[in-house]
């Protein structure tokens, strides 16, 4: 009975993740963390925009910082996660490998830690997504979910915020810096950047440039 049990739940579960896919390809979605907000009663601010809402440089900015690769792998790069595993010590691996597409997975359907479960749900989830969405889709919901402050979600709200414009306005530099608050957006502050967010927005401006030339699979 528990077998079956199990059995059950885990044909629910893919049953729920593939009708999220499927109203996520055309719905404006919600990531786990907002809706983690909202259960404990504190709110957070999204304005959700469309990918020609936002500037090309901050699109390729993020892309530079976050997926190089972004246009070219199926939503799992794979020769970087097995440098990254080949790497790896008896604690795991010390960096991750994450795309674009699995951070978007990630966000939408899974919790926050890391667990070498989660990350196989999460590579099956990008390995779905990179076969159901397009790119242009993959990007527009990962820059309007992405964290970028206590409470602050989404490239619209992060322009206004830091720059008070709009991510329509935003500019190489501004681009940039947001960029590297991602892996940390918590402790980095895009409008009081670190001496290391400066050098490594520099860093991002100078490859978004060349980023930009090879995302044949967007819009233009």
């Amino acid at each position: 009975m528990l077998a079956r049990g199990v059995v059950f739940a885990g044909l629910a579960l893919l049953v729920l993740f593939l009708g999220l896919v499927a109203l996520y390809a055309v719905a404006r979605p919600v990531s786990t963390l907002m809706l983690g907000r909202m259960v404990v009663g504190k709110s957070y601010e999204r304005t959700y925009v469309r990918l020609a809402d936002v500037a090309p440089v901050a699109v390729a900015s993020v892309i530079a910082s976050e997926d190089d690769r972004f246009c070219q792998n199926d939503g799992v790069d794979w020769d970087a996660l097995h440098e990254v595993l080949r790497g790896a010590g008896k604690n795991g691996p010390s960096r991750g490998a994450s795309t674009i597409t699995m951070q978007t997975a990630k966000n939408l359907f899974l919790w926050p830690g890391r667990s070498a479960i989660r990350k196989g749900i999460e590579i099956g989830a990008a390995l779905v997504l990179g076969e159901v969405w397009s790119k242009a889709r993959t990007i527009e919901v990962y820059l309007n979910i992405a964290e970028w402050g206590d409470g602050v979600f989404g490239i619209e709200a992060a322009a206004e915020r830091y720059f008070h414009k709009r991510a329509s306005q935003l500019d190489a530099r501004e681009s940039a810096l947001l960029a590297t608050s991602l892996p940390n957006p918590i402790k980095r502050n895009a409008a009081r950047p670190s001496p290391m967010q400066r050098i490594l927005a520099a860093r991002i401006v100078a490859r978004a440039n060349d980023t930009a030339d090879r995302l044949d699979c967007l819009p233009q």
